[in-house]
């Protein structure tokens, strides 16, 4: 085996495990200051880097002349959270494809490795490297605030035969693929980007669970996995400390019982989870410990340099091996050997093709066959209005609905997309402000139409969303459900008749949503999530 580390200094290499965020389009002060002076090898992008195709290649372009002049051995990794549907950062520079659970609902591992391939094709031109996806997580828990859509489904069985064929994609694509959120993310019911969730399950339980699908995702030679800031009390001994820092976790299970030989990153320090426990210059140098080669710090300059600073103090005292060092280094680097090239970066000065024809088709194929009819007992679609009957559609407005989600497409386009179907269309929009004024006029509009469409997004965490449906429904008309987001609404309201879920409030799955209602195309998406009381797993779609 090559050595590495040679001829590296120990800033060198220290800086070689930090991945670190900036805000702009263009490169900070600081995260230049980073690259050349303190080393580091890996730049995270966010929406706030995003502006346009072209400025995301000048701006990767950018990164990596900054490190190659500052004498970088190999390219830096730049990684982007790119899962697709409601977590994309790149918004129209690049192809919208649909997000893991309007996947699952397909059910084809052929449509997943395509949506991989084409998803790494596309950051490959933007200059983009390192995808922190898939997200392997299984869904089984409805009133997970942060999962939910990102995953697959609830069967780790689907779940296990859908991540192989993303990393495959992403291989074939040459862009780095990322597992997450290990050891399993889908059973929580609290956000990481708050507080920190605790988890009491066994190892029996996680293996014939949360682990099937990361094992199956190692077994097809995934590149990194990233670790959640969960607690596992019956595994660690320790009801509060996150698994990030746990090198029962990291070393004992992931690297050892589950053989993976690869990078493993940590999720973000600067999450509550870990920011408010233990802290982010403690976490860096406990998170090396713990068996992790990578640290993510996302996103302030000041924490970032802290995290340096605690990791070469922790050296020097003896706290943390330079062996320890070493090895994590030499991972990330034979990983930046295998893939990374400085010959092969893309040309920022040749005219720059992202998305294409086949893209787009792949991605409108997707999302027809992803659009799901849970149920139309009274048999109300294709939906068939006479011109002077009215149609309302009603929908919420906030300004997001998790702490993760790219919120760039409002639901306005879905009410623009259904006016040009029907000329006799209004829509109102409730709000956490909206009066009871604003719900008396909602509902005189109700009255006095033919038809309502129901747009909810996660109304069975909203009281609001809720308690206004059951005011519709005592309307007596006919009502037609939309879910945009996670599918479990219906929980909520089982008594209303006719049911369709998009997985994602995405122009694209709108507009399919639209091609349902109307009778363009049929509804082939089955729900890869059972709904408690309602339908089993399998039973609706």
């Amino acid at each position: 085996m090559p050595d590495y580390t040679a001829d590296m200094t120990l800033e060198e290499q220290v800086g070689q495990l930090l991945v670190a965020g900036f805000p702009g389009t263009t490169p900070s002060p600081e995260i230049i200051d980073l690259i050349q002076n303190q080393h580091i090898g890996g730049i995270v992008l966010f929406s706030r880097n995003i502006q346009d195709a072209e400025q995301v290649l000048a701006l990767t372009h950018s990164l990596q002349m900054s490190a190659k002049k500052a004498g970088h051995r190999y390219p830096l990794f730049i990684a982007i959270d790119q899962e697709n549907g409601m977590v994309q950062r790149l918004g129209s520079s690049a192809t919208q494809f649909p997000g893991n659970m309007a996947l699952g609902a397909i059910g084809s591992e052929q449509i997943a490795y395509d949506i991989a391939e084409a998803t790494g094709r596309e950051l490959t031109a933007l200059g983009i490297n390192f995808n922190l996806a898939p997200v392997v997580d299984v869904n089984n828990n409805p009133a997970n605030p942060v999962i939910g859509v990102r995953s697959f489904g609830e069967d780790p069985r689907q779940v296990a035969r859908l991540a192989p064929a993303a990393v495959k994609g992403y291989r074939k694509s040459g862009v780095i693929s990322c597992l997450k959120h290990f050891p399993g993310h889908g059973d929580t019911s609290v956000d990481s980007h708050l507080t920190l969730p605790t988890l009491p399950f066994s190892l029996e339980r996680l293996e014939a669970l949360e682990l099937v699908p990361f094992r199956a995702g190692i077994a097809a030679s995934a590149d990194s996995v990233m670790i959640a800031h969960i607690a596992f009390p019956a595994l660690t001994g320790e009801a509060t400390l996150p698994a990030t820092l746990s090198p029962t976790i990291v070393r004992g299970l992931l690297r050892e019982k589950l053989a993976f030989a690869g990078v493993i990153i940590s999720d973000c320090l600067e999450m509550n989870a870990l920011a408010k426990t233990v802290g982010v210059g403690p976490g860096t140098v406990m998170a090396l410990l713990a068996g992790n080669d990578l640290v993510l710090i996302s996103h302030q300059y000041t924490r970032q340099r802290a995290g340096i600073a605690a990791i070469l103090t922790a050296i020097h005292t003896g706290v943390l091996a330079q062996d320890v060092v070493k090895q994590a280094v030499e991972r990330v680097l034979r990983l930046k050997e295998r893939r990374l090239s400085w010959e092969d970066l893309p040309n920022a000065s040749v005219p720059l093709v992202v998305s294409s024809p086949e893209h787009q088709q792949l991605r409108d194929t997707a999302y027809a066959l992803s659009t799901t009819l849970v149920r139309d007992d009274v048999g109300l679609l294709p939906l068939k209005l006479a011109q002077d009957e009215q149609l309302l559609i009603v929908y919420p407005q906030r300004e997001n609905w998790t702490q993760v989600e790219d919120r760039r497409y409002p639901l306005e386009f879905f009410v623009e997309s259904i006016s040009h179907r029907h000329a006799r269309t209004t829509s109102r929009s409730i709000t956490p402000a909206s009066t009871e004024d604003d719900y008396e006029e909602l509902l005189q509009a109700a009255r006095s139409s033919a038809v309502i469409f129901v747009v909810t997004v996660n109304a069975y965490l909203d009281r609001q969303q809720v308690d206004l449906l059951h005011r519709l429904l005592q309307i007596n008309r006919a009502m037609v459900g939309i879910a945009v987001y996670n599918p479990y609404d219906l929980l909520s309201f089982p008594e209303l008749p006719t049911y369709l879920v998009t997985y994602e409030f995405t122009e694209p799955a709108l507009a399919a949503a639209v091609h349902v209602l109307f009778g363009d195309s049929g509804s082939h998406g089955r729900l890869p999530v059972s709904l408690p009381g309602l339908y089993p797993l399998d039973e609706a779609g």
